[in-house]
């Protein structure tokens, strides 16, 4: 059961819990000669009644006073997902609308896609383990991985407040994979779903650390990029050589740099929110294997319980005393 109190001192008082087996709490009545008295089973087996529930309430009281509660605790889950961490560009330019302008009311931003369509994404992944990452001018920490599915969709849904202005997808990358660093499990596929209109030059030494640390940690990327119009794809090369480089082309070097990776990894070059569909329903096809992981189930207080408990036996031992029979 895992069970602890806040206040141990208190416990001294169960030995008062002790009292009532000395004394039932009925008024007494004297007789000439007990041996006049014929033996009542009934009688004897209500004193008796009394007498525990009289131990059982002053019992639930020194408990509640304690603060009884079950320990934090860990269960042992198996089933089918994935280890999921969602990683969101927070950049102004996912503020607007796929055509670069301000939403208008007729259509929303592409923040406000992104954030629907991952939420019913989510919904749909009951037995995941999914957190939540963001970057803009530095990475931004929003949710561990959880099996709690409330507090992911409750992540998500900030997602599309007012953004800053640049994209730091360094930063954005290393934090996605420290959540694998701090996890224990190994079962289940990991996973990093970049989901981004834009992108930025990766400094060498980000470079050198994130190959590193994704074959280290085993990791399937995915790359949800939100194109908006007259932008550059990923995979157009530009007519003049001068211009093909990452400073100019920032997102077709970032897909050619996770490409050579040499770990699983799919883009999807979405531009329109029915490829940005498309794209979250293939990966969740795909992402769909045995899944072993521990459950931390937090500390839970009992202290309420006792007091009912109390109520319950106070109200039983009150009732015996309305009743009790008076010479």
């Amino acid at each position: 059961m895992n069970l602890a109190v806040d206040h141990p001192w208190v416990l001294l008082a169960l030995l008062m819990a002790l009292f009532p087996l000395w004394n039932n709490g009925v008024s007494q009545s004297d007789y000439p000669s007990i041996d006049i008295l014929p033996q009542d089973a009934l009688s004897t087996g209500i004193s008796v009644l009394i007498k525990l529930l009289a131990v059982a309430a002053m019992t639930s009281l020194i408990l509640a006073l304690a603060g009884l509660n079950r320990g934090e605790q860990y269960r042992e889950r198996i089933g089918y997902g994935a280890h999921i961490v969602l990683l969101l560009d927070r950049s102004k330019s996912m503020d607007y609308t796929y055509a670069g302008k301000a939403p208008d009311g007729r259509e929303e931003s592409k923040a406000s896609a992104a954030k629907r369509l991952l939420s019913e994404f989510i919904k749909r992944r009951q037995q995941d383990r999914i957190g939540v990452a963001g970057y803009s001018t530095s990475a931004l920490f929003m949710m561990p991985l959880t099996e709690n599915k409330q507090a992911v969709l409750a992540a998500v849904s900030a997602t599309d407040l007012s953004a800053l202005a640049y994209t730091n997808i360094s930063k954005g990358l290393a934090m996605g994979l420290s959540y694998f660093q701090q996890q224990r499990e190994q079962t289940g596929s990991r996973i990093i779903l970049l989901v981004s209109d834009g992108a930025a030059v990766i400094d060498p030494d980000s470079e050198a650390n994130i190959r590193r640390w994704v074959k280290q940690l085993n990791i399937r990327l995915y790359w949800i990029f939100m194109r908006s119009e007259n932008s550059p794809g990923l995979y157009e090369k530009p007519e003049d050589s001068r211009d093909d480089n990452a400073g100019a082309m920032p997102e077709r070097y970032l897909h050619l740099f996770f490409s050579s990776l040499g770990i699983p990894y799919k883009a999807y070059q979405a531009e329109n929110l029915d490829a940005v569909q498309q794209a979250i329903n293939d990966i969740n096809k795909l992402e769909n294997r045995p899944l072993h992981y521990v459950e931390k189930i937090p500390k839970q207080d009992l202290s309420t319980q006792c007091y009912l408990l109390a109520t319950v036996f106070i109200a039983l031992l009150w009732g015996f005393k309305l009743i009790e029979a008076r010479p």
